[in-house]
């Protein structure tokens, strides 16, 4: 995967394959993405809307959040996707959005949570619950977390969907409580509901292998105390969240969605440091319990990723070589006692 500038990793994010196409047929009608100016939304709402056309079907593809980046905005609105600003908390608001058949619900609060959970818990509880009130005749895809389950031993292989939830943290607490809400409403109304339970999307610049990658590069040590991890290429997270769609029940489809590998983070930066020429060092001792999730329902249902973690890693190395721009947004994937 050779990836140079930011207008190839945009395109690579965001092409839809036959899968989404074909998954476009099936919408029904118009999709709303909700919380679209996150790290994920602006690729996934270009993916979405190049499916929509390539498929013919005529529907039509909104993104709405507060746009704090203007850029991004600018990318959505030049591929056709209608952009709305709005704060989803406000009632009016929220009122005002237009109805539609298929809804993506992206909004959350994680980092910045300690120290201010009324707005965390507004955010990923409260919120979700108004957003099903509001939309109770649509499909929704609800973007969860897998911090909502307990850390296991490495060797189990992760956490899967008949796990039972046990979050650490008000982060993760509040991660659970927006399942719930979704939960409730889904068999209150009728609401077809899928969860995704993702737990790790990364691309070139942030997710946990540039937060290894630069600690590597920068020759600062790496932090061991979460000792392995999860990862997806963003590309295939966003197409599983597309295809996933038209599975959408109640009560909600609930889906572990990452890559099938459990990754040594010592293992990582091992990589990296040969891309780099540099002798990693490390902080910390790995833990025999991490939070892993297993994502082989998903697999059943869509297929394993198109991009594999040593492609990631080399294309990201070469990112971060090249002084590639950084999002600024690293993951805490580290963090072991969930505050973030």
């Amino acid at each position: 995967m050779i990836i140079r500038n930011e207008d190839e990793l945009e395109a690579a994010l965001s092409a839809p394959n036959e899968a989404d196409i074909e998954s476009a047929r099936q919408w029904d009608g118009d999709l709303l993405l909700l919380g679209v100016g996150g790290k994920m939304g602006p690729s996934l709402a270009l993916r979405a809307a190049k499916a929509a056309k390539l498929a013919g079907t005529g529907y039509k593809v909104a993104g709405v959040s507060r746009f704090s980046d203007q850029r991004s905005r600018a990318l959505l609105e030049e591929a056709g996707v209608r952009t709305i600003s709005a704060d989803l908390l406000d009632e009016d608001s929220l009122a005002r959005l237009p109805d539609s058949p298929n809804v993506i619900y992206m909004a959350a609060r994680k980092f910045g949570s300690t120290g201010d959970e009324g707005y965390t818990w507004a955010m990923n509880t409260y919120l979700p619950g108004r957003v099903a009130s509001r939309f109770p005749a649509s499909r929704i895809v609800a973007f969860s977390s897998g911090n909502v389950y307990p850390f296991l031993p490495v060797a189990s292989g992760g956490a899967t969907e008949e796990t039972p939830p046990a979050p650490i943290g008000e982060y993760a607490i509040s991660a659970l409580g927006r399942e719930r809400m979704f939960t409730h409403f889904s068999q209150a109304n009728g609401t077809p509901v899928v969860l995704l339970r993702l737990n790790y999307a990364v691309e070139l610049r942030y997710g946990v292998l540039f937060d290894i990658g630069s600690k590597v590069f920068a020759r600062e040590p790496v932090d061991l105390a979460m000792g392995n991890a999860n990862v997806i290429w963003q590309g295939d997270a966003n197409s599983v969240c597309l295809r996933s769609l038209p599975h959408a029940s109640s009560p909600p489809l609930v889906l572990n969605l990452t890559g099938p590998e459990t990754l040594s983070v010592r293992w990582v930066a091992q990589v990296f440091g040969r891309h780099f020429g540099v002798e990693p060092s490390f902080t910390g001792t790995e833990s025999p319990r991490a939070l892993l999730n297993n994502a082989a329902r998903c697999f059943e249902l869509f297929g394993y990723p198109t991009v594999s973690v040593r492609e990631l890693i080399e294309a990201t190395a070469r990112w971060i070589g090249s002084g590639g721009r950084a999002l600024g947004k690293p993951t805490h994937f580290e963090v072991t006692d969930g505050k973030f």
